[in-house]
């Protein structure tokens, strides 16, 4: 099941991709400008080459100086103005876009979590119509096994695939392969087919052992699934979770099928919040990590290490409901398993300065849970 540090994962991948994203529409402009003042070989009029040469030096200096909000005294040659207004047009054009695209593709990349989990117990089910399908082996403790046939019979489950689609339709080699090759070969689920009378303890046994080491464990399935989904790394732990859940819902004969989120309304609003607060004063936090920090310019700091920095402001700032130590301990908590060591230790002393620095001038406004150790 979803909870808010997932979530923050998510979205610090979200800007980081964003930062790269500025970062390639800054080239972009660039280049836009380069292109200007290159030769038209189409003219029949001479070139004057030396003069397109210092031109476009004077238009990438124009750019850069008002790229970083710095003002422009002179006025450019109209040729010059033009470049650079039409590269600075297409960076912002292309930043408006790709944030578009990523605040919306955080919600459809965390729904689709929904859909790798029934994919996965969906996998049973095809396991288990190839065991009914084979005469040479005895399969009847699996096609036969009450949790299996629970979900066969769970009407929401049969809804969700049909509406879905069935992914294992695209794949049948591949289910056909893991079946003879993994399921069948494991020792473990040998030794379950060939029990007399299964109990409803080692039934549950013998599909967590399935799930947990065959499929979402090191193998060929997994490989699958990476392969299919380039988060699956950190995925895979929600779905094995929800999984895991489903299983233990198992009574008389009725499963339950698990939420990914217990409020997924309040968790878009808390994604859509933070993502956007993040983007859209970024000038005010690079400002405010200026002021807090020595020898350190802030463009030169690791993209991971900004956009957490960011992103906790953000939330101290955005959040009134969620205890300043809380959002400390959180983001600490990314940089320990995205960042280096030494990042660790100027992440956490630098939320704590800015954090008191912020409380003082009244940035910083919590109510609710929010005043909860926040001292």
């Amino acid at each position: 099941m979803l909870n808010r540090r997932t979530l923050r994962i998510k979205i610090m991948q979200s800007l980081f991709a964003f930062g790269q994203c500025k970062e390639a529409n800054h080239l972009l402009a660039l280049d836009l400008i380069e292109e200007k003042f290159q030769p038209d070989l189409n003219s029949m009029e001479p070139q004057d080459k030396e003069l397109l040469r210092k031109q476009k030096k004077v238009a990438l200096q124009i750019f850069e100086r008002r790229f970083k909000g710095k003002e422009i005294t002179e006025s450019p040659d109209p040729r010059i103005e033009e470049a650079v207004q039409s590269a600075l047009d297409l960076y912002h054009k292309q930043v408006k876009k790709d944030q578009s695209f990523l605040s919306q593709n955080i919600i459809l990349e965390i729904e689709k979590l929904t859909g790798l989990y029934h994919q996965v117990l969906n996998l049973l089910l095809e396991f288990a119509h190839l065991a009914e399908a084979e005469k040479k082996v005895n399969h009847g403790n699996f096609v036969n096994h009450a949790w299996i046939k629970a979900l066969a019979n769970n009407q929401e489950f049969s809804t969700q695939i049909l509406k879905a689609g069935n992914l294992w339709v695209q794949h049948k080699d591949s289910v056909r392969s893991w079946f003879r090759e993994v399921i069948k070969e494991d020792n473990t689920y040998q030794e379950f087919i060939a029990l007399k009378k299964p109990d409803e303890e080692k039934q549950k046994e013998v599909i967590k052992h399935l799930v947990r080491k065959l499929i979402l464990g090191p193998g060929p399935i997994n490989d699958f699934f990476e392969a299919e989904d380039i988060r699956w790394a950190e995925d895979r732990d929600i779905v094995k979770s929800l999984v895991d859940k489903t299983i233990k819902s198992f009574d008389v004969d009725q499963i339950t099928l698990q939420k990914l989120s217990l409020d997924w309304d309040d968790d878009k609003q808390f994604i859509d919040t933070l993502f956007k607060s993040t983007i859209n004063l970024e000038p005010q936090y690079k400002q405010l990590i200026a002021q807090n920090t020595k020898n350190w310019e802030v463009d030169r700091l690791p993209l991971t290490d900004r956009v957490i920095l960011e992103m906790a402001l953000a939330e101290m700032i955005h959040f009134p409901n969620i205890p300043v130590k809380v959002t400390i301990n959180e983001y600490i908590e990314l940089t320990k398993e995205y960042s280096t060591p030494k990042s660790r230790q100027f992440v956490n002393g630098i939320l704590d300065v800015m954090a008191k620095s912020m409380k003082e001038s009244g940035a910083i406004k919590k109510s609710g849970r929010g005043l909860i150790d926040n001292k």
